[in-house]
């Protein structure tokens, strides 16, 4: 199926051409009879869910009122748990978190806490993530670690156990963010760090799968990375693919690629305010990936409009009608098993301090604006639900 995005010509998305297709058309909405907040219907979650999808987003329970700590916002909680039928501790899982204060410490209760509000409503949960295997976000403890005499045995013995200790406090995961983003995107090799050092690169992301195995059997394993649809990417891909062809050499078990997709802003263009797409490259991956087996999720959705004009109308359509060509390919492919937002409001997004926009104003990256209120971007979403093939959700394959 040939996408707009194909012909250069109509890569500028025009409020207009959105209009027709209907994304900005009134939404129906209940409100809520506590806080009058309005949230269309049918749900996000339902939508998918007729689809044998999963959909849901990312929550933080970080400080009260900053960008990680949406958990404490009763709007954005009744947000969640009215579209959500799955949610992802934003950072709360992260070794620079849950093992800030050193090797034999370990804290729990902000996980914790996401963990009871998805119990209270009846979602369930993915888990994110078990070994971020980047130098840059290793705990300030881990980045000059003494592995001592047998740094192998020591290395192993480390990742072991906090694994085991994550997957047995949250048996309730349906799937794991095992490794995280250990391809350079620059030359698409494999990161160094201190546990590649003391054990080798294959052998500790080997063995973090096969713990990750035998703690949680039921869990959907997945290595997740930001390789992206858009021009630039070819080297990340690349790297992708050849650390999935060694997983499967080695008998590695992977059951699922995290796409992250943070989409938009990458070597964006002065025509369109986005990336290039490279949609034939990008199905040719994602052919590759799925032909040797493996699921994929969208684990980290939004859309960057870094380079989009002020005009919130025009910004809006521009974000969903690009949000909505990337989520129609994605979900084409039968082996989409999850849709994750990488949160739902705009003030709590992380892209909020990242890669700033010029004029200073604040991003639209997500589903709801600053006051709660859904966007176009939400729209595009259910509408790609709704166009999706349907499929069956499945329990992970045991390769």
């Amino acid at each position: 199926m040939k996408s707009s995005i194909d012909n250069p010509a109509r890569q500028a998305v025009s409020r207009r051409a959105v209009l027709s297709a209907g994304l900005l058309a009134p939404l129906a909405a209940t409100p809520s009879l506590a806080t009058g907040l309005r949230t269309p219907k049918p749900s996000l979650a339902s939508l998918a869910q007729a689809k044998g999808l999963w959909f849901g987003s990312a929550v933080g329970a970080g400080p009260k009122g900053s960008l990680t700590g949406s958990l404490d916002d009763p709007l954005y909680c009744e947000i969640l748990a009215r579209e959500c039928g799955l949610i992802v501790p934003e950072n709360e899982l992260k070794w620079y978190v849950v093992r800030a204060e050193g090797p034999q410490a370990f804290d729990f209760g902000p996980a914790d806490r996401i963990a009871a509000f998805a119990k209270a409503h009846g979602q369930a949960m993915r888990g994110h993530t078990l070994l971020w295997h980047h130098p840059q976000w290793f705990p300030d403890w881990l980045k000059s670690y003494g592995f001592g005499a047998q740094p192998a045995e020591a290395a192993a013995r480390l990742v072991t156990g906090h694994i085991q200790a994550l997957c047995a406090r949250y048996p309730q995961m349906i799937s794991w963010d095992v490794v995280n983003e250990t391809v350079d995107p620059q030359d698409g090799s494999i990161r160094r760090t201190v546990l590649s050092d003391a054990m080798g690169q294959d052998a500790v992301l080997d063995l973090a799968f096969q713990v990750a195995r035998q703690a949680a059997p039921k869990a959907r394993l997945a290595y997740n990375d930001y390789m992206s649809w858009e021009a630039g990417n070819e080297k990340h891909r690349y790297g992708v693919l050849k650390l999935l062809e060694g997983f499967r050499k080695r008998g590695t078990p992977v059951d699922a690629l995290g796409v992250q997709s943070h989409i938009g802003a990458e070597n964006a263009d002065t025509f369109t305010g986005f990336g290039r797409p490279q949609e034939k490259e990008w199905r040719a991956f994602l052919d590759e990936v799925t032909g040797m087996g493996y699921d994929l999720l969208i684990t980290e959705f939004d859309v960057h409009d870094k380079g989009l004009p002020y005009d919130f109308a025009a910004r809006d359509a521009a974000v969903a009608a690009y949000g909505q060509a990337y989520l129609d390919l994605m979900l084409s492919y039968g082996q989409t098993k999850e849709v994750l937002a990488w949160g739902m409001v705009d003030k709590y997004s992380w892209l909020q301090n990242q890669w700033l926009r010029q004029d200073g104003k604040p991003k639209r990256p997500t589903l709801y604006d600053d006051a709660y209120r859904p966007k176009a971007l939400r729209t595009a979403i259910a509408q790609a639900l709704v166009a999706a093939p349907k499929r069956q959700r499945s329990t992970p394959s045991k390769q």
